[in-house]
């Protein structure tokens, strides 16, 4: 009976843990969770003449810069740990890119890498945009902001060397929502 208890519910063993993750171990299985949020969103924006909205920044786990959507954590800031998902996304669109939208539609959720880690994102559309700022995140943040014709987007992400940028494989899940 305990066996079976221990299927169910499994034990959680914390191996690390840091400011804003922990690894931990369940069953042998080793991931790591979020310990400062409550969700992660992206961003689906598209400009009135059809040019996606994209992000560019140097993320240090792969030593190079990703070309990835608009998106950050709910319920990061201290004092609005209850941030409702789509408050963080219209939060974030602007923080990281300049713009602004009327309105967000929730599109799907899903995890980012089921294996590695718990977090699972949020994507949602936003529309109809406007530019109210220059952007490029916050003061801990050295975003460029690229608005992308969707006609021609093919051929920008293969005038990249995956030597020095790489482009995340959720701005290719968000093509399908953006055409």
């Amino acid at each position: 009976m305990l066996e079976q208890a221990e299927r169910i519910m499994p034990q959680q063993k914390i191996l690390a843990a840091g400011n804003h993750l922990r690894l931990v171990s369940v069953d042998g299985w080793e991931y790591t969770e979020r310990t400062n949020c409550r969700g992660v969103v992206a961003v689906v924006a598209v400009t009135e003449d059809r040019q996606l909205i994209l992000t560019e920044q140097y993320r240090p786990p792969v030593q190079r810069r990703v070309i990835d959507l608009p998106a950050g954590l709910a319920g990061d800031i201290v004092g609005e740990e209850l941030e409702p998902l789509e408050r963080a996304a219209k939060r974030e669109l602007r923080e990281e890119t300049g713009y602004d939208a009327e309105g967000f539609e929730f599109l799907f959720r899903g995890p980012t890498s089921a294996g590695l880690t718990n977090e699972v994102i949020s994507f949602f559309r936003a529309g109809p945009v406007r530019q109210v700022d220059a952007g490029g995140g916050d003061d801990s943040e050295d975003i460029v902001v690229h608005t992308v014709p969707l006609a021609t987007i093919d051929e920008w992400f293969a005038s990249f060397s995956p030597e020095t940028t790489l482009v995340d494989p959720k701005v290719y899940a968000a093509l399908h929502f953006a055409r």
